[in-house]
């Protein structure tokens, strides 16, 4: 769990240009160099929207 998820907040997915993925609170600018691809939502559908596109990924391997 995140500090962020212990304040209630709802989360972004965050993507940056090597594909790596954050977890970003909605009280929060991004940082430079990250998207929002996901959210604002809970930390729970966050990481649901995470594994589903990890699934993704890995069917286009």
């Amino acid at each position: 769990m995140t500090p962020w998820e212990e304040t209630g907040a709802e989360l972004y997915v965050l993507r940056d240009k090597h594909r790596q993925y954050s977890l970003w609170p909605d009280f929060a600018d991004f940082p430079d160099g990250w998207v929002s691809v996901f959210g604002p939502a809970s930390a729970a559908d966050c990481r649901a929207y995470l594994a589903g596109d990890r699934r993704e990924r890995d069917l286009d391997s």
